[in-house]
């Protein structure tokens, strides 16, 4: 009989900075918790401190590991360098046998970049998602191309991102998982169809924060909005938890505050955010995170950017690009608002984003990747 004891768990840096990236990166570390030979380590930098353990509390998870890189009016390049230089002593300390980071934001390109130089390999989780244009969304676009050389796996949540990949030229580790947000919103909501909400009046959801929006073009959103409360009486019902960032909050209370039919709340907790998504007629946002749980929760969003790296919502009928131009969101919204056969049509596509089942994908695949790596 062997005395052999097994080997003790390796752990895996799961790297997360920003809201998006917590509940996108939650059910992986849900994943690994139950992956036999990972121990995963929640490291958060904060880029967002007080959104991150907003987002993270409903899974029930809390960073292991704190960079506390936050500080007021940060920029990309302060986030970037706090993060190359608070993650290296971690990543030395633990040796970790991998690092997962999500996404595009600047958390994700510093950390891969800190995981690279310190010879710890890197899984991209939502690889290969491209706009083309290196102006929108920024800095994301330069982010998440870059960050793709820093990767030994890419885990593409569709074949069109996997695609992407393959045409700058990366051959190896793509692996077409589906998207982690489907399996989030699962968690924390189930079923969209046992779901409701709202008082009776059609609501709309908002959320807007991107930063190429800012100045006027945010200007101009706010502005149609207003004016689609003002014409509606009331009898509309406009959900807008407000980004704490000065450029946008500062906007959007001058124009909408005291508006009938205006709610402007504070960042909602994540369930109660998929609660009022999955309760509203529709959605009008510049964010990525809405446009990839909109299907899941059954609820179509009009994106209020120029451009989507995420082509296939678009394609299954779930959002529709109206940028910042206030004439095209005031006919789009109302097109929706009036019309119950072009909003149900908007809601009759499949949903591109998986099934749910992405971050156990994801542990198996860094399981058997280990593994090769072991016997080579």
């Amino acid at each position: 009989m062997s005395n052999t004891t097994p080997p003790s768990p390796r752990p895996v840096l799961v790297v997360v900075g920003t809201r998006p990236e917590a509940i996108k990166m939650a059910p992986v570390v849900k994943a690994l918790e139950d992956q036999e030979g990972f121990e995963p380590v929640l490291v958060a930098t904060s880029q967002h401190r007080e959104m991150l353990r907003q987002a993270l509390a409903p899974f029930g998870l809390e960073p292991d590991v704190d960079l506390d890189v936050m500080t007021e009016g940060q920029t990309p390049t302060r986030v970037a360098f706090e993060v190359l230089r608070r993650l290296e002593p971690v990543l030395r300390d633990l040796d970790p046998a991998w690092t997962l980071v999500q996404g595009d934001t600047t958390t994700a390109l510093a950390a891969a970049v800190a995981s690279f130089y310190a010879g710890t390999p890197v899984g991209h989780v939502e690889a290969g998602l491209r706009t083309g244009r290196m102006d929108a969304p920024f800095p994301e676009e330069f982010n998440r191309r870059t960050l793709a050389v820093a990767a030994s796996l890419h885990f593409a949540p569709t074949e069109q991102a996997a695609a992407n990949l393959r045409a700058e030229g990366f051959r190896e580790g793509i692996l077409v998982v589906g998207n982690t947000v489907v399996d989030a919103v699962r968690l924390i909501v189930g079923d969209p169809d046992t779901r409701t909400g709202g008082d009776g009046r059609p609501t709309i959801l908002v959320t807007f924060h991107r930063r190429e929006s800012f100045g006027e073009p945010a200007r101009r959103v706010l502005r149609a909005i207003r004016t689609l409360a003002e014409e509606r009486g009331g009898e509309l019902r406009i959900v807008y938890p407000v980004h704490p960032n000065p450029a946008i909050s500062g906007p959007a209370r001058e124009i909408l505050g005291g508006v009938p039919g205006v709610e402007l709340h504070e960042p909602m907790d994540y369930p109660t955010l998929l609660q009022t998504f999955a309760g509203a007629r529709f959605a009008l946002s510049d964010s990525g995170g809405i446009q990839e749980e909109a299907p899941s929760v059954g609820t179509p969003v009009l994106v209020l950017r120029d451009t989507t790296e995420r082509p296939e919502v678009v394609e299954a009928g779930w959002a529709r690009i109206v940028g910042t131009d206030p004439a095209r969101i005031l006919h789009e919204a109302r097109r929706l608002l009036d019309d119950d056969a072009a909003l149900a049509a908007m809601k009759s596509g499949p949903n591109p984003f998986g099934d749910g089942r992405t971050a156990g994908r994801i542990a198996a695949a860094l399981a058997a990747a280990t593994l090769s790596q072991a016997t080579r």
